[in-house]
């Protein structure tokens, strides 16, 4: 049995996103901007201010953002009593404007274009801003036209770097250590509240934050659980699902097993995930649409009698989702999304095959595209008996 406390951190020889890396991308961002007859974009705090900037903050009900010109200029917003940790954390640009208490911060975004001489125009709000940030912008500068920001911030946070692959991939690493550790100490009775904890005790023993999700039983059926607290027995089904942070980026690997001896009823539903799972990757070619990928997978399980569609005993989601500052961001695997997969997408490959009532089973591993082709970050599973190679 392997024991939490003789893990080590795996976090030595980390390369962070530079500052070269940062400024390149809103390079790319102002380019975008011009492609698409956008003047600016906001960002509130978030995956995309991180981003673009490096600064972590979170939200409140206050107003802290940052407006990039399609010139590269760039300014901040923050409480003023917040200015001077935010000039702590400012990697480049000085331009920080604060509002006291009980003054207007919305007007202040008005003043930005204003001063930027963007008189007429479009305006870009990141997908993620809270409604009543766009509305308060909006009273304040009626003049402009504000629209989604997405032709800009999507194109640059789905196409990976080298190096963010690399932090990524050293995320996996990590969290499939994590799992070999939490799978060893399984035991009758155990909780899914202590099952959880060992996986967060991992993690931090490994250098990062970070935790696994189980399902024990019947309750693996349930795409994302069950509210029920289960307590594992001989012949569950045992179904994990998590990851980690590092530098922001997150890992996202799911295994399936049996606790004792598999019947063949499992195994089988299990071999067919493994299928499924397996036809995704080889659908994941370099200009295919997305939306191939997700119905490559299904094919194999309507094949076998699941299905059809979403429609349960079978695949009820997606195949897969992209990953990187967010566990679920764009591209997303699924019927309908006809963007063309391109070296540098990052995404998951997992079709699950759920049977309320019984069991259900989701293999996940992550995938990247490369100038040769997908390459998982994690292996597969071989077999139910074995979750890692």
């Amino acid at each position: 049995m392997r024991k939490i406390e003789d893990l080590q951190s795996m976090t030595a020889g980390i390369i962070p996103i530079t500052l070269e890396e940062r400024q390149g991308r809103i390079e790319k961002a102002c380019r975008l901007m011009t492609e698409n007859r956008i003047k600016a974009i906001y960002l509130e705090p978030g995956a995309s201010l991180f981003y673009f900037t490096g600064i972590a903050w979170e939200r409140s009900e206050r107003m802290m953002a940052a407006v990039i010109s399609d010139q590269g200029k760039i300014a901040y917003v923050c409480p003023a009593f917040e200015e001077e940790r935010l000039r702590e954390l400012l990697l480049f640009g000085d331009e920080v404007r604060v509002w006291e208490e009980h003054e207007n911060p919305y007007a202040l975004v008005s003043e930005i274009f204003k001063d930027w001489g963007i008189s007429s125009g479009r305006i870009g709000i990141e997908e993620s801003v809270r409604f009543f940030l766009y509305n308060g912008i909006r009273i304040a500068a009626p003049h402009l036209e504000f629209l989604s920001a997405d032709p800009v911030t999507i194109p640059c946070r789905a196409v990976k770097s080298p190096t963010e692959i690399a932090l990524i991939q050293r995320a996996m690493d990590i969290t499939v250590e994590a799992y070999k550790v939490c799978i060893s100490l399984l035991r009758e009775g155990m909780s899914q509240a202590e099952f959880c904890a060992n996986s967060i005790a991992a993690h931090k023993a490994l250098g990062v934050q970070g935790s696994i999700e189980v399902q024990f039983g019947k309750s693996t059926a349930f795409p994302h659980g069950s509210k029920e607290m289960t307590y594992l027995k001989q012949g569950d089904v045992v179904l994990m699902d998590g990851g980690c942070t590092l530098e922001g980026y997150h890992s996202d690997i799911s295994r399936t097993i049996v606790f004792g001896d598999p019947t063949q009823r499992q195994r089988d539903v299990w071999n067919l995930e493994k299928e499924a799972q397996a036809a995704a990757y080889a659908a994941a070619q370099l200009g295919v649409p997305c939306e191939d990928v997700d119905a490559a997978a299904r094919k194999v399980i309507v094949g076998a009698g699941f299905g059809p569609g979403y429609k349960t005993p079978g695949l009820p989601h997606r195949t897969g989702h992209g990953i990187g500052l967010e566990i679920h961001e764009w591209y997303h695997i699924v019927q309908g999304n006809k963007t063309p997969l391109q070296p540098g997408l990052c995404f998951s490959d997992e079709p699950m095959i759920a049977i309320y009532g019984e069991f259900g089973v989701r293999l996940e591993d992550c995938i990247y595209m490369t100038e040769a082709g997908p390459k998982f970050f994690t292996q597969p599973s071989p077999c139910i008996e074995r979750p890692f190679e």
